[in-house]
């Protein structure tokens, strides 16, 4: 019997729509076939019209435009974080099955049209909580489901952003900002609350949470930087250093063409002669002291679940490497999943430990430890109308409604928020 291909729209034709899930589409030729491509750049649209053999009637910049018609059997959806919602009631109206990119919106009237929308409409949708798929993850839920540690009480969560990575992303960058984006809990941390959620197998009961921007701001800058990096003295010292963070660090990884963040300032290939462009001109070269930035850098959030399980979830800003650290806390046992060391540790208070090595259980060249891939392939097999769907929309918006609880309790100092009211 003949393998079934479906086609595939992308609306968001950024690093997501197109390094990190284009190209797999692009390559599963057997399964998918990527027949319309939306983005507001004309550039992007060029590239990736003519690397994903999309002709130029297809590729369109307006979106009014691209919604008169459903153009594929599934749409993705991997636009600005404001637009989730938006582009995704459109989606369902057109009669879309749809993956769509986290968060979906820190508004809980947003989340509720969605899932009243997609009821309406009978469409499937996959929300891109992409570690739920990562082989590392989904081997730590095994072992809890197993018992190897016993009943699960409490589970402490350690987001490490990264100094690079927080001045990139959430000082300079897109989610810098609450008028562009979600709040950073929802922005950086939905993997973390839907893996909290999913460990703990229960619906949330209530969240309490605290954290502030503290550094990024102006009455920290030395008195002698200046607005740009490019014309400050300190070019060379500062840590947050557009230099160090775009230059030197993309040499240090051998001058690849085409890489994240490098290729978030400009299309690839990449040149050192482009990066110091965009250095000097764009927002990637702005002093992270001078930036209209209002998100936090740091964040503690303690959430208790309805079956009783804790758990506490700190995102910091402040580290030398990203990684996730996770610690489940069990009757008969602890078990820590660090991404740093790359190992999976269970230790059985009397059976005693064992050591998994994430590369191994992750395949490699793929994002999010191997989830970005699975995440596909688990798509394919939606559509095909086989197995379960993990990250349903209902699923992820259990998820949101925990960052949103979260970021009310945070504004109001860190009182206790309800999160099924």
């Amino acid at each position: 019997m003949e393998k079934k291909i479906f086609t595939v729209a992308i609306i968001g034709v950024g690093a997501r729509g197109s390094n990190a899930y284009g190209w797999q589409f692009n390559d599963a030729k057997d399964k998918f076939d990527i027949v319309a491509l939306c983005d507001p750049l004309q550039e992007r649209l060029d590239v990736y019209g003519k690397k994903f053999g999309v002709s130029e009637e297809n590729c369109f910049l307006d979106e009014d435009e691209f919604f008169k018609e459903k153009r594929a059997d599934v749409l993705v959806i991997t636009t600005p974080d404001k637009c989730h919602v938006r582009h995704a009631l459109k989606a369902f109206e057109c009669g879309y099955d749809i993956m769509v990119e986290k968060p979906l919106s820190d508004n809980r009237e947003e989340c509720e049209a969605l899932l009243a929308a997609q009821k309406k409409y009978g469409c499937k949708a996959l929300v891109c909580h992409v570690l739920r798929y990562a082989p590392a993850f989904t081997k730590a839920k095994e072992f809890l489901n197993q018992g190897a540690i016993g009943k699960l009480v409490q589970i402490e969560a350690l987001e490490r952003v990264g100094y690079w990575h927080q001045a990139h992303s959430y000082v300079r960058g897109n989610w810098r900002n609450l008028d562009c984006s979600a709040p950073m809990i929802l922005a950086k941390c939905c993997h973390d609350l839907d893996l909290l959620q999913y460990y703990a197998g229960s619906k949330c009961e209530s969240v309490s949470s605290v954290g502030d921007l503290s550094y990024f701001k102006k009455e920290n800058a030395p008195a002698d930087a200046t607005d740009r990096c490019a014309t400050c003295p300190r070019i060379d010292t500062c840590a947050f250093s557009a230099k160090h963070i775009y230059i030197n660090r993309w040499k240090e990884r051998g001058c690849p063409v085409d890489i994240w963040p490098f290729n978030v300032l400009v299309q690839a290939p990449l040149t050192e002669e482009k990066l110091w462009k965009a250095i000097e001109e764009g927002p990637y070269g702005r002093c992270v002291f001078q930036c209209d930035n209002d998100v936090v850098d740091h964040q503690l959030t303690q959430m208790t679940f309805e079956n009783g399980v804790k758990a506490s979830l700190a995102m910091t800003g402040f580290t030398a490497i990203g990684g996730r650290r996770i610690v489940f806390h069990g009757t008969e046992g602890e078990m820590v999943l660090d991404e740093i060391p790359n190992t999976l540790e269970v230790n059985h208070y009397t059976n005693g430990v064992q050591t998994y090595d994430i590369n191994q259980l992750a395949e490699a060249g793929y994002g999010h430890g191997g989830g970005d891939i699975f995440i596909i392939r688990t798509l394919y097999d939606i559509l095909c109308g086989k197995g379960g769907l993990e990250t349903s929309l209902e699923a992820s918006v259990e998820s949101h409604l925990m960052g949103i609880c979260a970021e009310e309790s945070r504004i109001a100092g860190g009182k206790i928020v309800y999160v099924h009211k």
